[in-house]
């Protein structure tokens, strides 16, 4: 997807693409990056649903995942497939778009329109590859602030996310207390574990030892690493998912045959469903782009930016907070959650903390689980009446 859009006196204006409404941040306003890179220009895509009220105190921020992007309501453009968080936005939902006006962009770094590796580094005219400067957390959210200014909102009614969503809700409202009446981090954590770093380290590995990424350089050389980019995608896959829910699925099954055949082909149905994952995620994302979203997940790290206390993060903090994690959730278990809650109290914040009995593991704030749907549309009314939002 390309950057379209139009620069006025150097600095902001907005214009729209085949596919999202962008904002263009010209050479005159560079974002400052935790690297030390200093990024200029800047495009950052979006979508919002909904209508912004009079006050303009009815918008809420989705953050996606690592994997997801601004079409969080809508049809895909590349896949067609609905939206990635159709349960929960909608006329109706929990994000309600007859109340609210919901407003998802794209992350720095990501491959949806927003700048990131494929995007053309304006010094060589050439993608930038890996010359494109470190993201982390903290970037995105600075980024996302722009936007927010851009469409002359003070303060957001919500703030929502799950997993690296998440993250970017709890760096929200440690960066920006005062620009947040209510905050929803799902299934995340303050920083990333060992654990799912050795992972995402896999992942990347994964992409880097295909000859077809070329250091980086695919994109300029005409190739593609596909190959490494769907066996990365097959083994995080299989972190969002829980044991019980991959063996009531799949079991031991075999795939459309009666017997095993001796070889390396996909005898099993697991087999040929993380191939399937594989093959679709290729379709659609850049593999430049996942290594910079998990190495951002990996540099996050909420404490450290606070003296080594969580707690300095949410000190004084006025934002309703309503954390919520998953019982079968092994990539960010439910002590994640419990020690932003004690961050939170610590701190003087005003959080409610709900664990979700589900067997659906990471994957479950993305599917149709009645408690967490039922629990956000709580937190989510009960805020909106606090706010005066009808």
């Amino acid at each position: 997807m390309g950057e379209a859009g139009a620069f006025v006196n150097g600095a902001i204006a907005q214009s729209v693409s085949p596919d999202s409404p962008t904002l263009r941040l010209g050479p005159g306003s560079p974002l400052r990056m935790d690297s030390g890179a200093v990024l200029a220009p800047l495009t950052i895509a979006y979508q919002t649903y909904g209508a912004l009220n009079a006050a303009k105190s009815n918008a809420l921020l989705v953050c996606h995942a690592l994997t997801g992007d601004q079409h969080v309501g809508n049809l895909h453009p590349v896949t067609g497939r609905p939206g990635w968080w159709e349960t929960m936005v909608g006329p109706g939902r929990p994000f309600d778009t007859d109340r609210f006006f919901v407003i998802c962009p794209n992350v720095l770094g990501g491959c949806m329109g927003s700048t990131g590796p494929a995007s053309i580094n304006p010094e060589t005219g050439e993608p930038y590859g890996l010359d494109f400067p470190i993201v982390t957390i903290a970037d995105m959210v600075r980024a996302q602030a722009l936007l927010i200014d851009h469409l002359g909102i003070d303060m957001l009614f919500c703030v929502a996310g799950g997993s690296m969503g998440g993250m970017q809700v709890l760096q929200w409202a440690a960066t920006y207390p005062d620009r947040l009446f209510a905050a929803l981090p799902i299934a995340t954590a303050t920083r990333h574990s060992s654990q799912n770093i050795a992972f995402h380290e896999v992942g990347r590995q994964a992409v880097m030892a295909d000859p077809d990424w070329r250091g980086g350089r695919y994109l300029v050389e005409g190739t593609r690493p596909a190959k490494g980019l769907a066996v990365a995608r097959m083994a995080a896959h299989i972190t969002y998912l829980s044991e019980t829910a991959l063996h009531r699925r799949f079991g031991r099954n075999l795939q459309d045959r009666s017997a095993r055949t001796f070889s390396f082909d996909a005898d099993f149905q697991v087999e040929s469903y993380l191939r399937h994952q594989g093959t679709i995620f290729v379709e659609r994302f850049d593999p430049n782009s996942y290594l910079y979203m998990t190495r951002a997940m990996d540099y996050f790290d909420l404490a450290a930016d606070y003296g080594g206390s969580l707690a300095n993060a949410f000190k004084d903090s006025r934002t309703r907070f309503c954390v919520v994690s998953f019982t079968s959730d092994w990539l960010f278990p439910t002590r994640d959650s419990r020690a932003i809650v004690r961050a939170l109290n610590a701190g003087g914040a005003s959080v409610s903390f709900v664990e979700i009995e589900t067997d659906r593991g990471h994957d479950a704030f993305l599917l149709d689980v009645p408690d967490f749907v039922d629990t956000t549309r709580g937190f989510i009314d009960a805020a909106a009446r606090a706010r005066g939002i009808a």
